[in-house]
């Protein structure tokens, strides 16, 4: 009998089940994609940071602003910390950064004077368009040579899965 692992539920699945043989390894493939993407965005830096490695940063801030206000309306420092997985500190230096590029605007909130709402600006919604566009690229040129069924079919599991996390 195969060892049973949890799924992401916290509930047992054979990892040898045979109806599940044309999956074999599409986890491990999912996340040698992840570290492949993630070492060409984010470079690690012994000193100071580069433009570019500022301008993925100020992506994924714009990207997390994005995503929170479309399931929130207001979005605060919390949100985008919980969009990035970080902690609050360090959301706040990245949205930070961000603010001062011209990217972001932080407002008090109309809800809690208290709390930060942050809002995409003119400038950080054309650089948020371009880099959909580059992404939307990217995934043109990695596809390419697959039928346009295959890639429609992958297209539409990449969203669900994202839209599922």
């Amino acid at each position: 009998m195969a060892p049973e692992l949890p799924d992401r539920h916290g509930l047992a699945i054979e990892s040898e089940d045979p109806s599940h043989a044309r999956l074999a390894g599409a986890g491990s493939a999912l996340f040698r994609l992840v570290r492949f993407w993630s070492r060409r965005w984010v470079v690690a830096s012994g000193g100071e940071m580069s433009a570019d490695m500022s301008r993925v940063q100020d992506i994924l801030v714009l990207e997390a602003v994005d995503a929170a206000s479309a399931r929130h309306g207001e979005v605060s420092v919390t949100d985008v910390a919980h969009e990035l997985g970080l902690d609050r500190s360090g959301a706040s230096r990245m949205i930070g950064t961000a603010v001062d590029h011209g990217y972001l605007t932080r407002t008090a909130s109309t809800k809690d004077a208290r709390r930060a709402t942050l809002t995409v600006t003119p400038t950080g919604a054309d650089v948020l368009t371009a880099a959909h566009a580059f992404q939307e690229e990217v995934f043109a040129r990695l596809t390419a040579t697959w039928d346009l069924d295959e890639s429609a079919a992958f297209a539409r599991g990449l969203r669900r899965l994202a839209d599922e996390t």
